[in-house]
């Protein structure tokens, strides 16, 4: 799991309880994280700014940090560790891009203890999270940090070319190594915000083989849900704005794609939904550990909430929600029953590489059940999978009526325009896409393989209203193919 803890709870005190990873208490793993993490980025300080050659994404510095210090280490009360840190001026280089100054990133994770998460995931890590809500700290396996270190140059390009991404903003990797035992950890964005209350969490992969939360994770304060439960939760999907939800698709379209060309799968989308008019929202008890209520004005990282993660112009509400809510970057939305939303979202879990042991798993998995269904499977079918899961299942368009009083009664795939007067009756007989359409003529947008033979218009008040089967790929190119309308 690359993030799927944002979400979690913190863990309450339980002294006499302490967790443990590779037998190592988690107290010390938090205090050698903000010792070694000090150490390392208040020595960077000294070293001057310039370009990020090839060798810098190849770099490992290391220092040495005994309990009773040293000329250049504080004294402390943990066993002796050392601690590595890798790519130091290419992870540099990633916070500056998103603005990230060395005195707030010190001071994010250092001047307060970390706050420890419950891990929902199957995967064992552990996740902290700084006190101001900032930064989620993740311990990772040795082939995901191997992995980690070989994407960085591709990563590079990505982020240099598209800062705005749904992709995990990663800030740093560090190894801490003690008694024989390496201990490593990502520094990342903080998806889920604490300081509003998650109403549902998801963590969604657009497969359904086994996708349902566990009876051990319902019964948690804030369990996190999966696709099934989704479907049955939320069977007709997201509304946004027609604006919103372009920008939001073509982001998880080039996520998909630079995952896609990395090899990788299995990751999913963390979707929180904070419901504005939740009924039980004046009754709700403040958040355990809730960060300081001027978090909004304090923000230190651009683009790191949903809201300017997306590829478009930022705008909020949109006639969704009341103008200048405290939406602490949250996407405006709206369920289908009319409910206003707020969405935080980002892509985690992207260290899996397509490797030979997810190849035989799927490979086993696909002859006791539908191939298709299950989680593990080839990076091109994955991505268009789970594509087409949130394009026709989860996220849909609210269109532009000629009356806007039924915006969830409206089909969210087909595209709809308003008619000053129409006397002819249309069939989709009479339609074809091999003609330029004139400027005088009205357009119907749809994939590039035309209309399938469900489709259907129907005139209602000066409305037309298409109504046709989504097509998995209808969202690559909006302008695929043009059918023209005779009026």
């Amino acid at each position: 799991m690359s993030s799927a803890a944002e979400n979690g709870d913190a863990v309450p005190g339980k002294q006499n309880e302490e967790k443990t990873y590779k037998k190592t208490a988690s107290s010390a793993i938090k205090g050698a994280i903000q010792l070694g993490i000090g150490y390392t980025v208040g020595n960077l300080t000294s070293k001057p700014e310039r370009d990020v050659l090839m060798q810098d994404f190849y770099v490992v510095e290391s220092v040495f940090l005994p309990s009773e210090g040293s000329n250049l280490t504080p004294a402390h009360h943990y066993p002796d560790f050392r601690f590595k840190t890798y790519a130091p001026l290419a992870f540099r280089y990633f916070r500056e891009l998103f603005g990230i100054k060395p005195d707030d990133y010190l001071y994010s994770i250092c001047s307060e203890p970390l706050i420890e998460l419950s891990n929902p995931g199957a995967s064992g890590s552990l996740f902290f999270l700084t006190s101001d809500d900032e930064f989620i700290i993740k311990t990772v396996q040795h082939k995901e940090a191997e992995f980690l270190q070989k994407l960085l140059p591709g990563y590079y390009m990505n982020l240099n070319q598209n800062p705005r991404t749904l992709l995990p903003k990663f800030y740093g990797l560090y190894c801490m190594q003690s008694g024989g035992i390496n201990i490593r950890i990502v520094v990342m964005n903080n998806v889920l915000p604490r300081a509003m209350r998650m109403h549902l969490t998801y963590d969604l992969k657009g497969s359904t083989y086994k996708r349902r939360a566990s009876r051990k994770e319902r019964e948690k304060p804030n369990p996190t849900f999966k696709d099934l439960d989704f479907l049955q939760d939320m069977h007709e999907g997201l509304y946004f704005d027609t604006e919103t939800y372009n920008a939001l698709m073509k982001t998880l379209q080039r996520d998909c794609r630079v995952l896609e060309s990395f090899k990788i799968m299995d990751y999913s989308l963390l979707l929180g939904i904070h419901i504005l008019d939740h009924p039980l929202k004046d009754k709700e008890e403040p958040l355990e550990n809730a960060p300081d209520a001027k978090r909004p004005g304090m923000q230190k990282v651009l683009y790191s909430t949903a809201m300017e993660s997306i590829q478009g112009p930022g705008k909020s509400a949109d006639g969704i929600i009341p103008e200048n809510p405290d939406t602490m970057g949250g996407i405006p939305a709206k369920s289908h029953k009319g409910e206003k939303l707020l969405l935080f979202m980002g892509i985690i879990d992207i260290l899996q590489s397509y490797r030979l042991m997810k190849k035989l798993e799927h490979s086993w998995k696909a002859l006791v059940y539908d191939g298709d269904t299950v989680s593990v499977h080839r990076p091109s079918f994955y991505a268009d999978r789970f594509l087409k899961f949130m394009n026709s299942r989860v996220f849909k368009k609210i269109q532009a009526l000629g009356s806007r009083h039924r915006p969830d009664l409206v089909p969210s795939t087909p595209s709809l325009f308003e008619a000053a007067s129409l006397a002819t009756t249309i069939s989709s007989s009479s339609l074809y896409g091999s003609e330029q359409c004139p400027h005088d003529r009205t357009t119907l947008y749809s994939n590039s393989k035309g209309l399938p033979s469900s489709s259907t218009f129907t005139l209602e008040e000066g409305t037309i209203y298409l109504t046709a089967e989504p097509n998995a790929l209808d969202m690559q190119d909006d302008n695929a193919s043009v059918l023209d309308v005779y009026l």
